[in-house]
């Protein structure tokens, strides 16, 4: 397509030549200028062309536009008064001032064991949390599959669990609680670390075992810890008894808080757990026991390990809901929902995320060997917690695929970046090897692997 802009100011002729299907102008007219995008590398600014030599032009197809890197923003919009300047650029504009702000979705009915009433079949939703809630999953999915390049690079070695694919549990779990309530799981756990409040860079520090990590390089991926966050745990079903005593302390204290302890099915037949659950129901613990049943414990699936698969009624006298895990509006709403009826003293309660890991049980498991590739990217076509949230905003213009486009640049830039210090960032030296491991002030000796070697804990 090509436009003709004549001034009677300034007797020129701008060319505009390359995709603008969406702009549409009129001659001696400016646009609203709420969104300025630099098409400065599309226009040429020339004298003007005899007419044949333009007639030869309109015949020819259009070139496509030069690729370049995106600039910010900022540096996109410019003073008013440069765009008058004669033959400076050429300045169009987009407006985003009629965007949805709030919609409401249908979302799954959850099955229900032991309550007459369950979690509202219709969410509300803000242009806000919608994009907080993208960004959210889609800076997690790349942060492990960044670990999964750096564990392939052998600079992340031992264990490593990887949550890609769970994303919509760990967010929509966040945003049913508030911030001072407590969270417990087991070893797949650099998901909910990050929805804690701890940055990529020191999570992929910690899985290097560098400084910089949240856990000082001691821990690994599966002991990270945050302010009303306990790990990251890696025996089996331990955490749960251990979720119920952080209810018991909430208790005690008064202070309308609850806590939840995650498992997975895999652990969901251990002993440990009915103990615990037993204990929360006599003691009416503002506990949420959280199954996360992504379908396999390890390589065995669930219909081969458990004789009952229905995970939301194993507490027996404990109520119980079974949720479509893969969708974050659904979790959000069960989530407050199970929150509700801990702070208003009925006990305990039980929760069944159906969801779905894309990769293997940890990096040494290649995840095909017990399960179809086509059966893994079914999941992903059809249930992507990451792409029906986006499917959802775009559809009800709550957001532009430029916007997703932005986030998803930012967040890239984000995990490189944190990826470069968690190779750089220094080992922690020997003599650091034994702090931490006490919480009293004064240094305390700790006898090494032999006679010869003593070390010293500082807290």
């Amino acid at each position: 397509m090509f436009l003709d802009f004549s001034f009677k100011m300034h007797p020129v002729k701008t060319v505009v030549c390359g995709s603008l299907d969406k702009l549409t102008c009129q001659q001696n007219a400016l646009f609203p200028l709420m969104l300025l995008v630099d098409l400065s590398e599309y226009v040429s600014v020339t004298s003007p062309a005899p007419a044949s030599t333009v007639a030869l032009t309109q015949r020819q197809p259009p070139k496509p536009p030069p690729v370049r890197t995106r600039v910010p923003a900022e540096q996109l919009v410019k003073n008013q008064a440069e765009t008058d300047r004669p033959g400076a650029r050429v300045v169009v504009s987009r407006s985003f001032a009629d965007f949805t702000s709030q919609a409401s979705f249908d979302i799954k009915e959850c099955e229900l064991h032991r309550l007459e009433e369950g979690p509202p079949l219709k969410a509300e939703l803000t242009r806000e949390q919608g994009l907080q809630y993208y960004r959210v999953m889609q800076t997690v999915r790349r942060m492990e599959l960044k670990a999964d390049q750096l564990y392939k690079q052998k600079i992340i070695r031992g264990f490593c669990h990887l949550y890609d694919g769970q994303e919509a549990c760990a967010v929509g779990i966040e945003s049913g609680i508030n911030p001072s309530d407590h969270l417990i799981t087991a070893y797949r756990a650099h998901g909910y670390t990050y929805t804690r409040g701890i940055a990529v860079k020191e999570i992929l520090a910690e899985l290097t075992g560098r400084r910089g990590g949240v856990a000082k390089g001691k821990g690994g991926s599966m002991h990270m810890y945050a302010p009303n966050f306990y790990g990251g745990n890696g025996i089996v079903g331990a955490q749960v008894p251990l979720g119920a005593g952080i209810a018991l302390a909430c208790q005690y204290k008064g202070n309308n808080q609850v806590c939840v302890s995650l498992y997975g099915d895999g652990a969901a037949n251990q002993g440990q757990l009915y103990e615990a659950f037993n204990m929360a129901a006599l003691w009416k613990l503002p506990c949420i026991f959280v199954c996360e049943n992504n379908k396999y414990g390890m390589g065995t699936s669930v219909e081969r390990a458990s004789a009952s698969t229905e995970y939301y009624k194993r507490g027996d006298y404990i109520p119980g809901i079974r949720v479509d895990g893969m969708d974050v509006l659904c979790v959000r709403e069960a989530t407050k929902f199970a929150a509700d009826h801990c702070r208003a003293g009925k006990g305990p309660i039980i929760m069944e995320l159906q969801t779905y890991r894309y990769h293997g049980h940890s990096m040494s498991d290649p995840g095909v060997s017990y399960r179809t590739r086509d059966e893994i990217q079914e999941v992903r076509s059809k249930s992507d917690p990451i792409t029906m949230l986006k499917e959802r905003m775009l559809t009800n213009n709550m957001a532009s695929v430029e916007e997703f486009k932005e986030i998803d640049i930012a967040i890239r830039k984000e995990v490189e970046e944190a990826a470069l210090y968690a190779t750089s960032d220094p080992e922690p030296p020997l003599e650091e090897l034994c702090n931490h491991i006490f919480s009293n002030d004064v240094p305390l000796e700790v006898r090494g692997t032999n006679p010869w070697v003593t070390l010293k804990s500082v807290s």
